[in-house]
């Protein structure tokens, strides 16, 4: 919110550097009219530049890493920052001005894969991405906020202690949507922590009517297009994706704290 104030603060600094300007020349700044389509032109120059200069500490860090940005591999993924709203389990924004995802660069290059084979098997659909890199500082939020016992915490939220592949920018939470945003029922919504939403379970569900077979079929269609890509799926949460093992990603990157 503060670039659009700085924005509209410069109307008003540019309207009073054009006055000092002529009153220096002495020239009749009662005379003096500013044109708002000049003033305009130089204040979308400046909101780009701002646009363009300004990220956060977060992305900074991300950058630094050699991390990149999944949008500029492929301009049709759609994304949704879940964690950077209040729209998330913990109902808490935990990645400030973050409004890209980000992830290991060869990981997005493979997500873009996925992208473009899904493509293939219907034009109408396209990925939908909630987060990728996840620094460990977050993952510790995540954890601390999880009331229950660690035997079941693990199966929703990697033990920070360990580093989670999210930590390493090897992960990603993802689902697939139709062009205008609207997503597929996947039967459970995402960050679910009820069984329904574990791929495990799915059998069981579809049996006992709870997921219907389309919900069930939308979920096998989401681990083709991933595994196409070299992504493989976890049992306890439809959305994840993991491109490498932990110790893999380990080797081959550094965590994100």
């Amino acid at each position: 919110m503060w670039k659009i104030h700085k924005i509209i603060s410069n109307r008003y600094i540019i309207i009073f550097t054009s006055l000092f300007f002529f009153s220096c020349n002495n020239q009749d700044v009662t005379e003096l009219k500013i044109d708002d389509s000049i003033i305009d032109t130089v204040l979308i120059k400046e909101f780009k530049t701002v646009k363009e200069v300004c990220i956060g500490e977060l992305e900074s860090v991300l950058i630094n890493n050699k991390l990149i940005d999944i949008q500029s591999i492929d301009s049709t993924i759609l994304i949704d920052v879940r964690y950077s709203t209040l729209n998330n389990f913990m109902k808490e924004d935990v990645y400030g001005d973050l409004e890209k995802i980000y992830l290991q660069k060869t990981v997005a290059i493979d997500l873009k894969k996925c992208n473009d084979y899904l493509k293939t098997i219907d034009s109408t659909l396209i990925l939908l991405v909630y987060d990728g890199v996840r620094p460990r500082s977050v993952q510790q939020k995540m954890w601390n906020s999880l009331d229950m016992p660690i035997n079941e915490k693990i199966k929703f939220v990697s033990n920070p202690k360990n580093g989670s592949i999210h930590n390493y920018g090897c992960a990603v939470d993802l689902t697939i949507a139709y062009l205008n945003g609207d997503t597929l029922d996947m039967g459970a919504g995402y960050d679910d922590i009820r069984k329904i939403a574990y791929p495990r379970h799915e059998a069981k569900f579809l049996k006992n009517g709870t997921l219907t077979l389309q919900q069930v079929e939308n979920r096998k269609l989401l681990r083709k297009v991933m595994k196409n890509g070299g992504f493989y799926n976890i049992e306890t949460e439809w959305w994840h994706f993991n491109r490498y093992n932990r110790s893999t990603a380990k080797s081959l990157f550094n965590i994100i704290e």
